[in-house]
């Protein structure tokens, strides 16, 4: 398996009405975090430590929040928001 992204829980709803434009810029920084966390936890599958803290980026339009699981090697994007201007 190699690293990826995915929307999850409420992120997964708010990207269907959100604006295109804004879901280019989230999707943009999802791949960023992808390549950093594969970078820095080679081996994923087997790591066995606490997952590192996940944070919030803001973006033109917005922010989202995003979780890293290392085991999963995946960045999940868990919380958009779009704020319309």
């Amino acid at each position: 398996m190699s690293w990826s992204w995915e929307y999850a829980f409420a992120a997964e709803e708010a990207a269907r009405t959100a604006p295109p434009a804004f879901l280019r810029e989230v999707e943009r920084k999802a791949d960023e975090l992808v390549r950093a966390a594969e970078a820095l936890y080679v081996h994923g599958r087997s790591h066995d430590d606490v997952d590192p803290k996940g944070g919030d980026i803001t973006v033109p339009g917005g922010m989202f929040r995003y979780q890293i699981v290392v085991r999963n090697e995946c960045v999940y994007v868990v919380q958009m928001t779009h704020l319309g201007f």
